[in-house]
This record gives C-alpha cells, structure tokens and sequence, in this order.
C-alpha cells in the first residue's frame, strides 16, 4: 500500500511560509489551512480538531505547524496503541523547534530530523533508543518486520543496561548501527525469512523477501486458498512476516480469494501478464502443458513467484495443490519491494464532486482523488478539484463526450493505474456512473470485468438547492431530465405528467438550452392542470460557485427564459409552502404532516394561527 502524503496542517500566515519550506523535503505533502487565516492551501478546513484526528485516523503523517500542546489536546481522545498510530510531528511556527509527539518509532523521528535538518536546528528526539543507538528497534526500515513486538521493551532495557548482543543472520541497517555486537554476548538479534526463535532475549527480523505465488480456480473459496498457504509456510519453516507479496497471473487480478489472501496477509497482490510467466518457463520444478493451454503460460504459482524473487531469486517450494489452489514460494537475495513489480489491480473511483464549492466534497471523495493516479472528467470539473489534482496525470475531455472519458477511465483502469472519474454533483444521477456500468455490460472486454470499481456519492444539484431554498424536498419527489438527447420527449412528457398526477415535487434537470426551449414550457402547461398557480419553484444556479443565485417564483410566471444549463428548477407540489424570513427573502418548504399528528406541537401552532384568522 503506497503510503499517505504528510499533512502540514497550518492556523497562521507565519504557518503558510514555513509549509512552503517544508514542502521542499517533503515530496507531495498536503497543506491543510484554517479556512480565513490564510489565502492559499491544499485543503482548508474550518475544525482544527476534527482536520486533525481525520488526518491520523486516516494513517497519514502529521506536521502541526503549531504548539505541542495544540495537538496533543486534539489527539488525546485517539491514542491508544503506538504500534498503530502515525507519526506526528509539532513545528514551532517560527522554526526553531521540531519535536515528535507521537508515532516515534513508525517515522517521526525521521521525520522529524529531516524538517530539523532543513530548518537548520536539531530535533527534539527523546527515544531512548535513537539517542543512544541511532536507531529504532521496534520500527525496523521499510521490507523489515519485527516478529516479537512484545519482547521489545524487555529487551530494549536490558541493551540500555549493558548487556552484550550477537546478530545472527544479515541485516546491513543493524550491521552499520552503533548497536554494542560482542560475539559472547547474551542477547540475539535474528535476521531471517524463516520462524527464528523469538524470546525476551532475542529479537527475530524478517525480511521481506518470500515472493508467494498463487493460483486457483475461479472463485475458488477463500479460506481454502488461505490455509493452503498456511500449511505451505509452516511445512517450509517460513514467516508470514517475511512474505513481500502475493503474486499471480493479471486474470486473477479480480479473483476473491488471491485478494483476501493479500488483505490477510497485510501485502500488496500483484500480478503478471502469461508473457512474462511463460519466460520463466525454464526455472520451473513443474511445467504444465494444461495449464499453457488454458492461460498460455506453462505455471502461474511457481512463474509468479519467480518472477517477483527476479533473476537471482530461488524457487524454494515447487508447486502445492488442494482441491482448487495451487501455491509456490520463491526466495528472492534481498528485501522486494512489491509495489515495483508486477502491476496492481486496476481501480475506478467515479466520484461526485458536488456542485461546486469545495465544503461539499466528501472525505471519502478527497481521499479518492488524492490516491488516485489519473484523474478523468470534464475540464472544468478537473479545474475545480484544484490543488487536489497538483501531480496526477489528467485526461480532459469536452461535453458531448462522455462515452470517450468512460472508456479512457477504463482502459487506464485495465492497465492496473488507480482512476478517479470525476463528475459533478453525484456521480449516480444523471452523470458517469450508469454510463461505466453500461460498457461493462456491454464492452465485451475481460480486462475492464477486472477493474475494481467504486461509486462514491456527492451532494446533487436537487440536495444543494434543496438546502439553500430551506426544504422543498421534505416530502415525496422525483427528478425528471428535460432533455430528449438520450430519451424520447414522450417518454419525458408521460412521466412529467404521472408526476403531476401524484403530486410530487419536482426537480427538472436540463430544464433548457440554446436549441431546447419548448420542453420546460410544456412541462409548466402539464403541471398548472394539476396544482395552483401559486405553487412555490425554486430557481437554483450557479451552486457553489461565484454568481450563485436561489430565488422563488410561482409557477404561473415560470419561463423558459428565466432558466439555463446551470439551473436546478424545484417545482413544489400542491403542499409546498412559503416562510417570509427576517431578511426580506422566503423559506420554501414541502410539510410531512405533522400538523395533523394529535396533540403534535405544529397542530397546535396551525390551530392557533387558523383562531386568529
């Protein structure tokens, strides 16, 4: 799993120069500004509190260029387990101080030094460990795993009290520490792919270097596959900690149990087109001439291992069956990183932005947005992402395209690249998602069935002005597009017409456009024969965005020329009323009932004010 950007959490402008510093030695690191304070940032927020403990629940590494205390307050309520916190780091707003709070020995001592380092002061490391060895025993670099944890601090004390320590094994990140070895001494540091033998005495080290290949038949059960693999390990006298990764052929790349094996396991699943298995052909303990046939490589679990161990990597466990799994273990001469062979599974967010405003997009869609590699969409949409889309590979597109931008977002899926496609509003009304979903239907591609893919919600355009008009929404409705581009105006028009008949308020989407007057015209004409004259419509535009504008007119006065493109017309039902406010505008909203409810406190209100009529 790629690891999360930092975030540079700022409250003063002193606070926005220093992250413009900092964000030299931290590649890709986000600022996160109080909304007001400051003119430019990544994110702003208007919850300090809140910002911060979303970004630490998220496992992202958090700079508070802030007081200590500040963070501490905000994070008190989170901190539970060390082993699983984030690291997080507090700047002095002016530079001269740098000190890890929390997650010390998951990153933020070197975090920490490398902010230090560039500000030209010295961090305020206080691990007993790095002041003394230079180095984290219980946060080994990254391919290394710490198999006994719970030994740590016992062993750690008994190293700080003196004793002597034999290392057993290679580990050069331990070899060019300044850890006190003696040959005679009594505590052991293991370094090794296999069990090893953990004790209060004796750190064991795995290296991630076991590449685990796998295949099964399809939708083959998870848990069969899962304790395949368990016995294979057990039998070889091998660590789960040491495997790097699970790897197979990219037709597996959607199946179930290789994807839960890797989520079980904690390591990236990645995966090889038959081309690059068939070349490890001559490595192979057990060819197949079946399996050719069917995937055209002649072994998948042993061609997959071999293929992520590289060229000097050793096939250690030739072939295991069960009934429908198979798996075979290959041992590479040093740590792999997973995440540069093979290629992933292929992603697709289709993610609603929301109208306009930044305050209407979704954690989850920002966190989206931000994981993904390539960003599809409309151009103006792209734009509106800001600096969210700083350093992603961006696919624009035109309206009147949005097959081609579907297609583009699939096929840069298929490739195993992490896709966000990006509409407006909500994706699921009236925009992208029922599109993808349509070509995979009807694409006839493999490659696209294998895409991972996700719909996340926004805040539609009928949500948006729903909220800024009060609640016109607050009973049942519909939404009807007014264009006849994809559908017949006489479907259009039936269902207008069974909206009217049912008295539902209406949302129009499309209400009108250069060429397309007369539609909201006729839908007005079908609706005055069902509701008075003096229903409320809400005429919404420009949603978050500058030149917004909500206003109420009856719908006897509605016309096409009060209306464009960028319009939500809201047409209330036979219910929908208005509320003068304070300031001179009106409330519009659709009541539920209550005041029919007995002894309901908006009865008594409407009894009342019927009295005094």
């Amino acid at each position: 799993m790629t690891a999360l950007a930092p975030a540079l959490i700022i409250l003063t402008p002193g606070g926005a120069t220093l992250a413009t510093r900092l964000k030299s030695v931290l590649p890709g690191a986000l600022v996160f500004a109080r909304r007001g304070r400051v003119a430019e940032a990544d994110i702003f927020f208007d919850d300090f509190t809140a910002q911060v403990q979303a970004a630490f629940l998220d496992g992202r590494p958090v700079v508070g260029l802030c007081a200590a205390g500040t963070l501490i307050r905000a994070l008190a309520p989170l901190i539970a387990d060390k082993r699983a916190e984030p690291p997080v780091v507090a700047v002095a707003e002016d530079g001269s101080a740098v000190v890890p709070l929390l997650g010390g020995h998951r990153g933020a001592n070197e975090l920490a030094k490398a902010i230090a380092q560039a500000l030209g002061v010295e961090a305020a490391v206080t691990t007993a460990g790095d002041r003394r060895f230079g180095l984290a025993l219980d946060a080994p670099p990254a391919g290394w795993r710490l198999g006994n944890p719970e030994h740590y601090k016992g062993f750690t004390a008994a190293l700080l009290g003196g004793r002597g320590l034999r290392l057993e094994g290679e580990a050069p990140w331990l070899a060019d520490s300044s850890l006190p070895f003696d040959e005679d001494g009594a505590l052991t540091i293991q370094a090794t792919e296999r069990l090893g033998t953990p004790a209060p005495d004796c750190l064991v080290y795995h290296p991630a270097s076991v590449c685990l290949g796998v295949g099964c038949e399809r939708h083959a059960d998870a848990p069969e596959l899962e304790e395949l693999v368990r016995a294979t390990l057990a039998e070889a006298g091998l660590s789960r900690l040491a495997i790097a990764g699970v790897f197979s052929i990219d037709v597996k790349s959607d199946e179930a149990a290789v994807l839960h094996l890797a989520d079980s396991l904690g390591v990236p699943a990645r995966f090889f087109d038959a081309a690059t298995l068939e070349a490890e052909t001559p490595r192979l303990a057990r060819p197949s001439d079946l399996v050719f046939r069917e995937v055209g490589c002649h072994g998948v679990a042993e061609g997959a291992a071999l293929a992520a161990a590289g060229p000097e990597g050793k096939l250690v466990v030739a072939k295991t069956k069960s009934q429908r799994a198979t798996c075979a273990i290959a041992l590479a001469p040093e740590v792999v990183d997973a995440t540069a062979v093979g290629r992933g599974r292929g992603t697709l967010a289709v993610v609603g932005t929301g109208p306009g405003d930044p305050l209407w997009r979704t954690p989850e869609v920002e966190a989206a947005v931000l994981r993904a590699s390539d960003l599809v969409g409309y151009g103006l949409y792209l734009d509106l992402l800001g600096p969210l889309a700083v350093g992603k590979a961006r696919h624009g597109y035109e309206l009147g395209e949005e097959e081609k931008r579907v297609h583009v977002a699939l096929d840069l899926a298929a490739e195993g690249r992490a896709v966000a496609l990006v509409c407006s509003g909500d994706p699921g009304i009236y925009a992208m998602a029922t599109l993808v979903f349509e070509l995979l239907e009807c694409g006839d591609r493999a490659d696209w069935q294998r895409v991972g893919v996700t719909v996340m919600p926004g805040v539609s355009a009928l949500q948006a002005a729903a909220a800024r008009a009060g609640a016109p929404l607050g009973h049942d409705f519909c939404t009807i597009s007014l264009s006849d581009l994809l559908t017949p105006w006489t479907a259009i028009e039936r269902r207008v017409r069974a909206a009217a008949e049912g008295d539902f308020v209406i949302a129009f989407y499309n209400p009108v456009s250069k060429r397309r007057r007369r539609q909201l015209a006729d839908a007005v004409a079908i609706l005055r024969q069902h509701r008075p004259d003096d229903t409320p419509v809400v005429l919404a535009r420009n949603l978050g965005r500058p030149g917004e504008s909500v206003t109420a007119v009856d719908l006897a006065e509605l016309t096409p020329d009060m209306v464009d493109m960028l319009t939500v017309v809201l047409v209330g039902s036979s219910e929908t009323r208005r509320v003068a406010r304070g300031d001179g505008g009106t409330w519009v909203y659709t009541p539920r009932g209550y005041a029919a409810k007995q002894g309901s406190y908006a009865g008594k209100a409407k009894a009342t004010s019927e009295d005094a009529a």
